[in-house]
């Protein structure tokens, strides 16, 4: 970590706050994951109800990615850093309402068919939906924050370290949330998540902030947000995104339902916090080889990482096999998305930035968000089991986008990809050594 003692003291302290508010942030936000699935199924939800409830999120998440990436840009990253703080304070409250809430059940008539439809789960889906605006806005302000402070020569670095936050959160928040609902109840779960998302408000309230948005011309036209989803530098790693989404939400929504189904003996909030631990470790080392090594060899590695921890959820018997899967999802996670945020980094300007990271988050936000209902439906069908084994071949066709058009031409992509060459798109960053 010897770079940030090339940093003085005042930019330390800013690092500093902003690492607190991104714990309290992933940490809140992950604590709800062994929770609001048995939450919802309390409530009389199918698999594919569950998945719908839970996917909303990401429907929210997407919904709100274009204005928010945009006003990063355009107003500043902190505006939009207190954003998705709020969202995460607020939403855990949200979720407390169903808890008070009376059935709400009503019937419709459908031809010959009377169809019942559950307003609770109607307001969870709104309750989930706000809640993604949380990530919509807050990764991409503290993605772009820290690029805008880091130097090209140290960039993958310093952004290894920030994004400490994730899997530290990671471990905490789902190991509290779970051991919370086993002492107390859900309401317990759900306030201390409220709580920790104002603890991270009150530390976003202190960042200071480096970047500052060019004054635009009120006549220019616009640039368009979604004009720039067809650039090739952009459109491979978004839909490279999109199928790794589809696994990360497969395990997000459905692994406390497939412990269950499966009739194993462990806290699922374990998983959780063995794949974050193991994300903690491996995000030590990559940041600062990839700066000297190249983004493309860490990327690959990180999709076959991925594609490993979904076959071994898919063949899971015991604990200790739930448990690996975990760590080789964390090992997947901790390398794959630093690495996507150091690459789009590289090959974005300053006043872009929050676009650029908006639009390639955008394709894990509609895999997350196709992953509930239509996996969930699967599940209804098949099995959660099932689930992961097509999560695993979404990830290796991933792989195969990647390794494949990830640059101008397939030689060009290969040799990126096994690190063997430099990203052409690259804006400022150094030739591979």
């Amino acid at each position: 970590m010897r770079v940030f003692a090339s940093f003085d003291s005042a930019l330390r302290w800013n690092l500093g706050i902003l690492f607190a508010a991104g714990l309290c942030f992933w940490a809140g936000l992950a604590g709800l994951l062994p929770t609001l699935p048995l939450f919802i199924e309390t409530l009389g939800a199918t698999g594919s109800q569950i998945g719908i409830v839970m996917a909303s999120f990401a429907f929210g998440l997407l919904v709100a990615r274009p204005w928010l990436s945009r006003l990063a840009d355009e107003q500043g990253r902190k505006l939009v850093l207190m954003i998705g703080i709020v969202s995460v304070t607020i939403a855990p409250f949200l979720y407390l309402l169903a808890l008070y809430l009376p059935p709400l059940i009503w019937q419709v008539n459908w031809g010959d068919r009377t169809v019942d439809i559950n307003g609770v789960l109607l307001l969870l889906m709104a309750f989930r939906a706000f809640h993604g605006l949380s990530i919509a806005a807050f990764v991409v302000a503290y993605s772009a924050l820290i690029v805008d402070i880091s130097p090209p020569a140290n960039r993958g670095e310093l952004i290894g370290y920030m994004s400490l936050v994730n899997p530290i959160g990671m471990a905490l928040g789902p190991a509290l949330g779970g051991f919370l609902l086993e002492w107390s109840d859900f309401a317990t779960a759900f306030t201390a998540m409220g709580i920790l998302g104002i603890l991270g408000l009150l530390c976003v309230l202190q960042v200071k902030e480096t970047y500052t948005p060019a004054t635009r011309d009120p006549q220019a036209p616009r640039p368009q947000f979604w004009s720039l989803l067809l650039t090739p530098r952009v459109r491979t790693p978004a839909f490279m995104l999109l199928l790794v989404g589809l696994a990360f939400g497969t395990l997000s929504t459905f692994v406390p339902l497939f412990v269950r189904e499966a009739s194993i003996d462990l806290n699922v909030g374990l998983i959780y916090t063995t794949s974050a631990i193991a994300s903690f470790g491996i995000r030590l080392m990559v940041g600062r080889a990839s700066d000297r090594l190249g983004r493309g060899r860490f990327i690959t590695v990180g999709l076959l990482l991925y594609t490993l921890s979904m076959l071994t959820f898919w063949q899971a018997e015991s604990a200790a096999t739930m448990l690996l899967a975990g760590l080789i999802q964390g090992g997947a996670a901790g390398t794959l998305i630093p690495m996507v945020a150091a690459m789009m980094g590289d090959r974005s300007a300053p006043n872009e930035r929050g676009k650029v990271f908006g639009l390639v988050m955008v394709g894990f936000d509609v895999g997350i968000a196709f992953a509930g209902p239509v996996f969930g439906t699967f599940a209804d069908w098949v099995s959660y089991r099932g689930c992961f084994g097509l999560a695993g071949l979404m990830t290796f066709l991933g792989l195969l986008v990647f390794i494949t058009t990830s640059s101008k031409d397939l030689d060009h992509s290969l040799r990126f990809s096994l690190g063997q060459g430099r990203d052409l798109y690259a804006i400022d960053l150094p030739p591979v050594k």
